[in-house]
């Protein structure tokens, strides 16, 4: 009911209690176990993005610490985690799932404080799904020898009894795994890389993003409840130079990243021509495609899901809307009645739909994109709202009247923006949806599922969702192609990754 019409709901606000948080004024590095000190005193500070105060100082870990970290790894590796069996390490792993559900409130608020994003995506979606994922990879950790990793399936067709699906010897863990993950989903995406790790056999040293930390170590001290035999989980925190010594550091085995696709090409530079195993996450530029027979109320909701969840801070982000000529005028005008709802501000609100963003360096990016593509001939609309005055805020915005020319539609803007295009056949929508650098993943929207299997099979993208966006399942492998990375996480095709076949 429009708020300006006689009994319209008045709104009241739905805040979550930040005291189910014991935040602390600073924070060790997690190595061997414990909460250690840096070796050169540095120290970098976590800052609430909606309001810009500083939540805590956190120790940034130079060269020598990630050197202590990786040693503290590798003697866990070879002396106590790699020889245990699976059975054992599972329940390590399960352990760590019930405490995360069990102090998940207190993990949903901390993810928002630190993040920005709004409380209801924190604790509905993110923290059950780091659970998923270590309940998940529990059940795999004493499986890994009947799962087929490395050998050739064999029928039993030729005399005999039929075998298990594996040929030759058993699948081992690489060793110790250097991780950096980013600052967009920061508890999901160390569960994403820790889980399946640990589920075969190795031991991590992860770097957290440096303006997402707190997470991650509440998350060291779940180990530390959990009894998880020190050294087989250690996080550094810093900055890039933090990172950059994780990966290059020649006691790693396995690098696994997060990010951006400019930061990818350097690390995939500095492991060339070594030993190291390397999986690469990186940036996207999604189309989500409506065809004219969808049905506007459901892919709208697809669309808004898309592009403004989490603020936009998705690397399968629906960021490019292929709009079918023929429904173009009545789906914007759904979706800017749509958008109009939607409520920006305090991310520990309940009623809230769009966080903070997360920097203000990323604020400034969105900022930047958003005034080329008005300068290009893009029209610009964004529903009215009103703002907090502090903190990072950025209003939902669409950008219409867009070509393939725009740098908007072109380049991974990283927020809530969304460049909108026609089409008006399938196999146009196919080529403007592939003409891109990116193939992390698409949308399609159709009642036909002849359609949505012919443009599946076509769309350069690791992820085709079908009627629906942004679903995640511990179960379902996810990865790019072209320049949004190569390998899979999740699944098990995400423990592959971690294991030598």
């Amino acid at each position: 009911m429009p708020e300006n019409t006689p009994g319209a709901f008045e709104y009241a606000p739905a805040p979550e209690s930040r005291s189910v948080v014991d935040l602390k004024p600073s924070y060790g590095l997690f190595v061997d176990g414990e909460f250690v000190e840096s070796s050169d005193g540095g120290v970098i500070k976590s800052v609430n993005p909606a309001s810009e105060e500083v939540l805590a100082e956190v120790a940034e870990a130079g060269p020598q610490d990630v050197d202590r970290a990786v040693r503290a790894a590798r003697r866990a590796y070879e002396q106590v985690w790699g020889p245990m069996p699976g059975r054992d390490r599972a329940k390590y792993l399960y352990r760590i799932a019930r405490i995360i559900q069990e102090r998940g409130r207190e993990l949903a608020v901390l993810e928002s404080l630190d993040n920005g994003k709004p409380i209801r995506e924190s604790r509905d979606v993110d923290i059950p799904l780091v659970a998923a994922h270590f309940f998940y990879y529990a059940g795999w950790a004493d499986k890994l020898p009947h799962a087929g990793f490395g050998g050739t399936p064999t029928s039993g067709r030729s005399g005999g009894t039929p075998t298990s699906g594996r040929s030759g010897s058993d699948p081992k863990p690489l060793g110790v795994a250097g991780q950096v993950i980013p600052w967009n989903f920061p508890l999901l995406m160390l569960a994403w890389k820790i889980a399946p790790a640990l589920a075969a056999g190795n031991t991590v040293v992860l770097k957290p993003a440096e303006t997402t930390p707190l997470t991650a170590l509440l998350f060291a001290e779940i180990c530390q409840q959990a009894d998880l035999p020190p050294g087989v989980v250690n996080i550094v925190t810093g900055a890039g130079a933090t990172g950059q010594a994780l990966v290059s550091h020649d006691g790693i085995d396995k690098v696994a990243f997060t990010g951006s696709t400019e930061v990818g090409r350097a690390i995939a530079r500095s492991v060339a021509g070594t030993r190291k195993k390397l999986t690469l996450e990186l940036g996207g530029k999604a189309a989500n495609i409506v065809f004219d027979d969808a049905p506007i109320d459901q892919a709208v909701e697809g669309i808004v899901n898309g592009i403004f969840f989490n603020q936009g801070h998705v690397c399968c982000a629906g960021s490019r809307l292929l709009v079918q000529e023929s429904v173009y005028e009545p789906v914007l005008e759904s979706l800017k009645r749509r958008m109009a709802r939607l409520r920006v501000g305090d991310p520990l609100d309940k009623n809230t739909d769009i966080g903070a963003i997360n920097s203000a360096a990323q604020l400034d990016r969105i900022r930047t994109l958003s005034e080329i593509g008005s300068a290009e001939g893009a029209e610009r609309w964004s529903p009215p709202c009103d703002l907090p005055e502090q903190g990072f805020w950025f209003a939902p915005t669409i950008f219409t009247g867009v070509t393939q020319a725009h740098r908007i539609a072109r380049e991974e803007i990283f927020g809530p923006v969304l460049s909108v295009l026609t089409f008006r056949t399938p196999a146009e929508a196919v080529e403007k949806a592939n003409n891109t650098p990116y193939g992390l993943s698409a949308g399609i929207w159709t009642e036909k599922g002849s359609r949505i299997l012919w443009m599946a099979d076509r769309l350069r993208a690791g992820v085709v969702w079908a009627n629906t966006f942004n679903k995640f399942d511990p179960t379902s492998p996810f990865g790019g192609f072209k320049e949004s990375g190569y390998g899979r996480e999740g699944g098990r095709h995400g423990l592959e990754a971690y294991l030598d076949v």
